[in-house]
């Protein structure tokens, strides 16, 4: 399977929290992946062309004011998949860790695709709508769900995971929860190894070391925005207990981490998490 690593939002600018990394938008980190023979994947879609054409409507104006969302077109799933050369209808199945505005604003641009999310994270949506952190002008078109419980699974690595209908053993659902009702990891194999899409599950990657340092922009957004905190923590430990352990065959990354995003296009360039 082919992997490209999108960003399809820009928001506003942050600092690293240590010299070198210079300034960088905080980013909407999504995966396209080009399947044998179930057509192309989108592992989120960040925001969508509707979003950056009308984001008061969309968006909320409250979200617009605290995330400052540069609203660039090109920067959509749909015109990066073209730009690629790839037919934006082939995008046979969308997965979503949650919910959120920034994470789910692309699905009007992809009517016809299955749209895969645990099945509490859609029931949240659907009943707390509108509010800020979900907005319905994203499912106005009426998406095809394919919904599934957090409870039994495979194991993977130490986690639960399920398997998405329709799809090839090589991509994963991993429950990763504290952030929404129902968020979820995505997992692809790529080659001999595995990447983890952590979705919200953590914001900033130095989050991840030895000795915990959260970004205090970041920090603040994830707290306000968590259902659960413990549950949230948990995930974080457990994510550094799979580094520890399984780093040699598992990489991370989280949605918003703009330093993460350049590295996995940047392969060559090591990733230091201090």
């Amino acid at each position: 399977m082919q992997i490209h690593h999108l960003n399809c939002g820009s928001v506003r600018q942050i600092e690293a929290t240590y010299p070198g990394p210079a300034p960088a938008h905080a980013v909407n980190h999504c995966l396209l992946v080009e399947t044998d023979s179930k057509g192309l994947v989108l592992i989120e879609t960040g925001l969508g062309l509707d979003d950056v054409r009308n984001p008061s409507h969309t968006l909320g104006a409250d979200w617009v004011e605290m995330a400052e969302p540069v609203l660039d077109e090109q920067e959509t799933a749909i015109r990066q998949i073209a730009r690629l050369g790839y037919n934006p209808a082939d995008v046979r199945h969308i997965i979503v860790t949650h919910l959120d505005v920034d994470h789910c604003g692309g699905l009007p641009d992809f009517p016809t695709a299955q749209v895969h999310v645990l099945a509490a994270e859609l029931e949240a949506a659907t009943s707390q709508a509108p509010s800020f952190r979900y907005r319905p002008a994203h499912w106005a078109h009426h998406p095809n769900w394919v919904t599934y419980p957090t409870g039994s699974g495979k194991d993977w690595f130490g986690f639960t995971s399920l398997q998405p209908q329709g799809l090839p053993p090589q991509i994963r659902l991993v429950p990763l929860g504290g952030h929404t009702a129902g968020h979820t990891g995505v997992a692809v194999q790529d080659g001999d190894r595995w990447l983890l899409h952590c979705g919200d599950a953590y914001y900033y990657h130095r989050e991840l070391g030895d000795a915990p340092h959260p970004h205090p922009l970041l920090d603040l957004v994830q707290t306000s925005s968590e259902v659960h905190h413990d549950l949230r923590l948990g995930t974080q430990a457990r994510l550094r207990e799979l580094l520890r352990h399984h780093g040699d065959q598992v990489s991370i990354f989280s949605a918003h981490d703009p330093w993460e995003l350049h590295h996995y296009r940047h392969p060559g360039q090591p990733m230091v998490l201090r």
